[in-house]
C-alpha cells in the first residue's frame, strides 16, 4: 500500500527497520537473502532519497514523574500564522506543530517537565502570539494507542 514506489527487496528491508531499527546490516541480510553490504547501500540509497528519514529513541513522558503533555488547537489570522509557527518552532517545550484544515489552524503538542514548566509555557508563549483568533488546550491523561511513523 504505502511501499508501492519501493522494489519488494527494499519493502522488506523496509517493513524490518520499522520493527526494528536497530536491526543489524547482517540480521537484515540473513533475513531478506542479501549481503551486510548490500543491506547497508540499500538503506544508505532510501536514507539519500528521503524514504528513511531518521532513527530515534521515543521517550514516553507519561513514564517521567510530573510530565504533563498537551495538545493545543490554535487559530491565528492569516497574516499572523508564520510568526505563530516561527515563535512554536523555537520553543524545546513545543515537540511537534502541525497545520491542519479549517481556518489557519494549528495543531500543537507540548511535554513539560510539570505542571507548573507547563502553565509557564503557556503563560509566557502562548498567550502572548500575535494574531490568535482562538486557543484551547487539552491535557493527556493517559496513552491509549500512539503509532510512530508508517505502520503497514
Amino acid at each position: 500500500m504505502f511501499l508501492e514506489g519501493l522494489d519488494a527487496l527494499d519493502q522488506r528491508i523496509v517493513r524490518l527497520l520499522i520493527e526494528n531499527a536497530r536491526m543489524s546490516y547482517s540480521d537484515i541480510g540473513q533475513a531478506v537473502g542479501i549481503s551486510r553490504v548490500a543491506v547497508k547501500a540499500r538503506i544508505q540509497a532510501l536514507e539519500q532519497r528521503g524514504v528513511i528519514e531518521e532513527y530515534t529513541t521515543i521517550i514516553n513522558p507519561q513514564k517521567i514523574s510530573g510530565a504533563v503533555s498537551c495538545y493545543f488547537e490554535i487559530e491565528t489570522r492569516p497574516d499572523a500564522l508564520a510568526e505563530v509557527t516561527r515563535r512554536l518552532a523555537d520553543n524545546e517545550t513545543i515537540t511537534q506543530i502541525y497545520r491542519v484544515t479549517g481556518k489557519d489552524k494549528l495543531h500543537v503538542h507540548a511535554v513539560a517537565a510539570s505542571g507548573e514548566e507547563m502553565e509557564t509555557l503557556i503563560r509566557e508563549v502562548i498567550d502572548p502570539l500575535p494574531g490568535v483568533v482562538s486557543c484551547s488546550c487539552n491535557t493527556i491523561l493517559s496513552r491509549i494507542k500512539d503509532i510512530k511513523g508508517l505502520r503497514l
